[in-house]
């Protein structure tokens, strides 16, 4: 009775019964395209139509006597008459689709607000802790600490305590090389508690059945700490706006690594506390690691944006970053330029970053035409270094060079990274272009490398990976960031260009001049060995630990 009273009522509309699907092309080809291919395995049972701005006059004819039961659209900035033409025809039976092909139902509620102007779809039901209304996700702290025992202690050795972010193996990032480095080398005078978070899922049970994170890889570090503390890290889910600390802050607020390191220090007896990376710094400690000068950072992106979210995280990162700093008694920095950066307010230290010179040993190099990246996407200027490069310069040079390649080293789970930090589910695909995740090993990378780039257009404290093509003897082509504080000189022991246009020439110079080329990576590599020897640089920080302890 209702099937028939139902097929009475369209009649009257002069629509037929049957819903039908009409995927709204309102974006880009490709993206439309599968986005269309993911809708008929949605809902196969139903008719599919495909809407296009050229197709459309005819298709609307097509469609009158339908009734539209779905309307998926792609979802983008530019304005789009097609996509009106959906909101129109189909108010209510909106499926949206993002750059990341994430999907959402458009409602009329906040939710569905967000997204359409562009939230990520796991952030579009975050709220402000002040929100009066009940909300949908609470950031989560997880309880409780693990202690595991590595190396034995001696009397003869005075304790130190390090924390991390992360648990600094493997060596996946530049940052986990210079933590990994200077514990080893720390370790020769003192014995080291290392307190780390590690990466934690929202649900156990989840964890479990998808093995969503390993266990790090505990043995090589436990060779040389006395102690290794893990913590899970909390997940906070809250608007990124919505705090007047950086949010990167309260990413990292737990009360089990206050328990862990006030218990600890009781426990191990350690002297000193060291503290990695800005964001921990509301731990408190003697001496702050600054990997960056972090408002440097946002800083740039802030000239370069000119947004007013790109500058009230410059306003944050600013406020905070200024008041921390001094509450520690030294604060180790990666080169002469951070140092000047602080000020004089500030008692700094000089401890670079290096190279393992025993490890990254010169090799001759191949002939080829041969470009090299590495950088990891959990680090968003390396997105923006990536897309800079692929997008800009790499289309100067295609068709010049037939026979040139790019391996780009993205490390791990870096398409989370890019859907995190872009508008797109992927990086646009490219025969000559190898994207590859973490490789344990990057030493045979460097060594079938013609050319190392560095293409960043932010950054902040120094580049590990171009002082390990300087070891391995390859060139480097890189801008002013990419490059800075090494003391590199350009067209001696560096490349350095800043528009795509130089940065192209750049390329095509020295891949055309392998004599030239081979000067200039000879010149960095005297250059790395006089400089940026980790057993030096470990030294330095010994004498800053001693210097603290008095």
């Amino acid at each position: 009775m209702r099937r028939r009273l139902k097929d009475w009522i369209f009649r009257l509309l002069g629509k037929g019964s049957e819903a039908v699907v009409v995927t709204f092309c309102t974006g880009e080809p490709e993206l439309c395209r599968r986005m269309a291919e993911e809708v008929r395995g949605l809902v196969p049972e139903r008719r599919h139509f495909v809407a296009t701005p050229a197709n459309w006059p005819d298709l609307r004819r097509e469609l009158k006597p339908y009734r539209i039961g779905l309307a998926p659209v792609m979802l983008t900035r530019e304005p789009s008459a097609l996509r009106r033409a959906a909101y129109r025809l189909a108010p209510h039976k909106i499926l949206a689709y993002n750059g990341r092909l994430e999907r959402h139902h458009l409602r009329p509620s906040l939710a569905s607000f967000l997204f359409w102007r562009g939230v990520p779809l796991d952030r579009i039901y975050l709220r402000p802790w002040w929100w009066p209304w009940p909300k949908r996700e609470h950031s989560v702290t997880p309880q409780g600490y693990r202690v595991l025992e590595g190396r034995p202690c001696s009397p003869d050795r005075r304790r130190v305590a390090v924390l991390s972010p992360y648990f600094p193996y493997p060596l996946s990032h530049g940052g986990a090389v210079r933590i990994y480095n200077l514990l080893r080398e720390t370790a020769r005078e003192f014995d080291i508690e290392l307190f780390a978070f590690t990466d934690a899922c929202e649900e156990t049970d989840a964890c479990e059945e998808t093995d969503a994170r390993e266990e790090p890889d505990l043995a090589p570090v436990l060779e040389f700490c006395a102690r290794v503390v893990l913590v899970n890290q909390p997940r906070y889910r809250e608007p990124r706006w919505c705090s007047m600390l950086p949010p990167e802050v309260h990413e990292f607020r737990s009360p089990a690594m206050r328990q862990a390191l006030a218990e600890e220090r009781r426990a191990f007896g350690y002297q000193l506390l060291q503290v990695e990376y800005t964001q921990l710094a509301e731990y408190g400690g003697d001496t702050l690691v600054e990997h960056d000068v972090t408002f440097d950072l946002f800083t740039q992106i802030a000239r370069r944006d000119r947004t007013l979210s790109a500058f009230w995280d410059l306003f944050r990162w600013r406020r905070f970053e200024t008041r921390a700093l001094r509450g520690f008694r030294r604060v180790a920095v990666m080169s002469k330029k951070d140092a000047e950066l602080l000020g004089h307010s500030v008692p700094t230290a000089v401890v670079e970053n290096g190279v393992d010179l025993e490890r990254f040993r010169a090799q001759p190099e191949q002939p080829g035409e041969h470009l090299l990246f590495i950088g990891s996407f959990r680090h968003f200027p390396n997105v923006a270094a990536y897309r800079f490069f692929t997008e800009k310069v790499w289309p100067l040079l295609r068709d010049k060079f037939p026979r040139m390649t790019l391996t780009v080293i993205a490390g791990e789970d870096h398409l989370t990274y890019w859907r995190a930090f872009t508008d797109s589910p992927e990086p646009t695909p490219d025969p000559r272009i190898r994207l590859l995740g973490f490789a344990a090993d990057v030493r045979p990378l460097y060594q079938e490398a013609n050319l190392v780039l560095a293409p960043t257009t932010v950054s902040a404290g120094t580049n590990v990976k171009v002082l390990e093509a300087m070891a391995m003897q390859r060139a480097v082509v890189s801008t002013r960031s990419g490059c800075a504080g090494l003391g590199l000189v350009h067209g001696h022991s560096v490349w350095v260009a800043d528009t795509p246009e130089a940065f192209a020439a750049g390329i095509a110079t020295l891949i055309a001049d392998p004599e030239r080329r081979s000067q200039m990576a000879r010149a960095a590599y005297a250059h790395a060995v006089r400089n940026f020897d980790w057993r030096a640089i470990g030294e330095k920080q010994r004498k800053l630990l001693r210097e603290v302890l008095g």
